[in-house]
């Protein structure tokens, strides 16, 4: 019989439940303590960290790491293949996070939250004179075209907007598809675009890939968006070019230190904020939890992962 720990008591009972089936389930709030002896599958969110040192706390038995949501950051891949034990993800936000992205888009550049406050504090001719900027025929460059990023650009193009990318791979059908173009260099992608969104997944690679060089390299009107993850910007670059003016707007829904927010960011009038609700509506949510029942289940019936990661 299998040993289920969830590391999280944010998941409906419901699906508690429906993981007894397949053996005992225990919930446990650190990874100390005798709720993990023989634990063979392991369900996390991306919000529980299994780096290095937690992987080797854990029992021999452990077989699975079953991760709920798309990003597998938060867990080292190579501690977990190096000791066996299979990871898997739940890929079926796509849609959803390519709303928030749209919506962050449209929020930062028209202003919408900031309008909104301004009413709220009874400032209605303060809010008529803070203009935002115009969306539809503008220039959006999406860094990272894989299928966030181009649910992203058929979105952008009910808004006419000419659609540049970058990325590792060229994806000359995606091109065809929405019109897009391909940009060779991400210091040229930032420095000829209105609006640059980050919709790539962290890595060695894209860690802290908005920095202060490249910053430098953005034009002063030019709004960014991160609803990928928040460590691939440099906070502290991103706080210090907004504030000299280096880009006109910030719309973030990730951050490099989670939960925790810079103060300065808060303080920002042309900076939308948003608590990691990528995924956070009832239909993802409740894909992601039957997508990661659907991963046990055939783990352990069939020994086998309909969304392998390692």
């Amino acid at each position: 019989m299998h040993i289920i720990v969830v590391t999280t008591s944010l998941l409906p009972k419901v699906f508690t439940d429906t993981l007894q089936q397949f053996g005992e389930v225990r919930l446990a709030h650190s990874y100390e303590g005798d709720l993990w002896a023989g634990v063979t599958i392991v369900l996390t969110t991306v919000m529980d960290a299994m780096h290095a040192e937690q992987i080797a706390e854990l029992p021999n038995s452990l077989e699975l790491i079953a991760n709920i949501g798309v990003g597998t950051d938060n867990i080292d891949l190579a501690a977990a293949a190096a000791r066996g034990i299979q990871v898997s993800n739940t890929p079926v936000v796509t849609e959803d996070t390519a709303d928030l992205a749209m919506g962050l888009l449209l929020d930062t550049c028209r202003r919408l939250s900031a309008g909104e406050r301004y009413l709220r504090a009874d400032q209605w001719m303060v809010a008529q004179g803070k203009l935002g900027s115009r969306v539809h025929s503008k220039k959006l460059g999406i860094v990272g075209f894989g299928d966030i990023g181009q649910a992203l650009a058929r979105r952008a193009k009910g808004f006419n907007m000419e659609i540049f990318y970058w990325g590792p791979r060229r994806k000359t059908e995606a091109e065809q598809t929405y019109g897009a173009t391909y940009i060779e260099s991400l210091e040229e992608l930032v420095a000829s675009v209105d609006i640059v969104s980050l919709n790539c997944p962290l890595t060695a690679q894209t860690h802290h890939i908005v920095d202060a060089p490249l910053l430098e390299k953005f034009q002063t009107h030019t709004v960014l968006i991160n609803t990928g993850r928040g460590p691939l910007i440099d906070e502290q670059a991103l706080i210090a070019a907004l504030q000299a003016g280096k880009l006109a707007a910030a719309g973030l829904d990730v951050f490099e230190h989670e939960p925790e927010v810079p103060a300065e960011l808060k303080a920002m009038d042309n900076v939308v904020l948003t608590p990691h609700i990528g995924s956070a509506t009832a239909e993802c949510r409740g894909d992601m939890v039957r997508r990661a029942a659907g991963n046990i289940a055939q783990y352990v019936n069939e020994g086998t992962l309909i969304d392998r990661v390692v």
